[in-house]
């Protein structure tokens, strides 16, 4: 499928990492440009999934106190507590 695109000033990055040898041609780049935003929009909606299950887990009373939290990641990355 051919499809015209307009780049702006992106023409010349695209024509540069054709140059150099970074890709064969311009379609190549931009279709890794549309895979990277792909798996962007995937790694979001799974952070916009995980961040609705701690909302419901919250609503639902199932959170732990701040100190608690803070006590255990300290823990865990070696950070000596609180004095």
């Amino acid at each position: 499928m051919t499809m015209t695109v307009e780049l702006g000033s992106l023409e010349a990055v695209v024509e540069g990492l054709v140059a150099h040898g970074r890709f064969n041609s311009k379609s190549e780049v931009l279709r890794e440009g549309v895979r990277m935003v792909q798996e962007r929009e995937a790694r979001l909606a799974a952070l916009h999934a995980k961040l609705d299950t701690g909302v419901a887990e919250l609503d639902a009373g199932l959170g732990m106190p701040l100190d608690q939290v803070r006590a255990e990641m300290r823990m865990k990355f070696g950070i000596a507590p609180d004095v």
